[in-house]
């Protein structure tokens, strides 16, 4: 069957969104061409602890960081609407029902993706969408195929591809890499700029600074999240 649209799907805590979660979304699909991007929150994420702020706000802060991006940058709050851990394999389930004829592309940094065999039913993945790893400051992509275990090195020599055309020709099941224009940015200092009553100006969208002030969001110290 003919391919009908490209989807790309952007997933993570968003605890806050900020300019480097946009820029992602920006180039990845201006340069795989994809005709949307849907930037998803993880209601309960499996591989982090519960994220600071509350769901429903880190929902709305994508929504108003994305008010006047790109048309083709999407919120999606179908986690929320699930119980139970987010896990991305659902997501994907869910999205390949709805869109039987698309190629849907997975959006993951480096330093997630060599975490691949630790998300639940991961092998699944291959199946339902196509997977981008996007380089990171902390794991360039020259340095990623030494970082993979194993299995995970197999699966991804024989599913790269380099002609990004491919990816409109087929669903699901390879694997692209995107030396992705890294900005210095996280949650994490974000949160710690909060704390130290620091300026964000200029790191997240102004809409998202005065949503995080006016809910008082990030004022108290916690514990940074780890992966697994």
């Amino acid at each position: 069957m003919a391919i009908k649209s490209s989807i790309g799907v952007l997933g993570g805590t968003f605890d806050p969104i900020h300019f480097a979660h946009l820029r992602l979304a920006e180039e990845v699909a201006e340069a795989f061409m994809l005709n949307t991007v849907r930037l998803i929150p993880s209601a309960n994420p499996p591989h982090r602890i519960t994220p600071s702020a509350p769901a429903e706000d880190r929902l709305k802060m994508v929504e108003l960081a994305l008010d006047r991006a790109n048309k083709k940058l999407v919120p999606d709050g179908r986690e929320l609407n699930r119980v139970g851990k987010s896990y991305m394999v659902d997501t994907l389930k869910q999205l390949r029902t709805e869109h039987p004829n698309a190629s849907i592309s997975l959006i993951l940094g480096t330093d997630a993706f060599i975490e691949l065999m630790t998300w639940h039913e991961w092998q699944q993945l291959f199946s339902l969408a196509h997977i981008i790893v996007a380089s990171r400051p902390n794991l360039p992509l020259s340095e990623l195929e030494t970082n993979l275990e194993k299995k995970l090195a197999s699966e991804y020599e024989a599913r790269k591809r380099h002609d990004r055309d491919l990816l409109h020709s087929s669903k699901n099941g390879l694997i692209f890499t995107y030396e992705f224009t890294s900005l210095e940015v996280s949650g994490t200092s974000l949160r710690r700029r909060i704390q130290h009553k620091q300026s964000l100006k200029y790191l997240l969208p102004d809409n998202v600074i005065n949503y995080i002030q006016n809910h008082n969001l990030y004022k108290e110290k916690t514990s940074e999240s780890k992966p697994k």
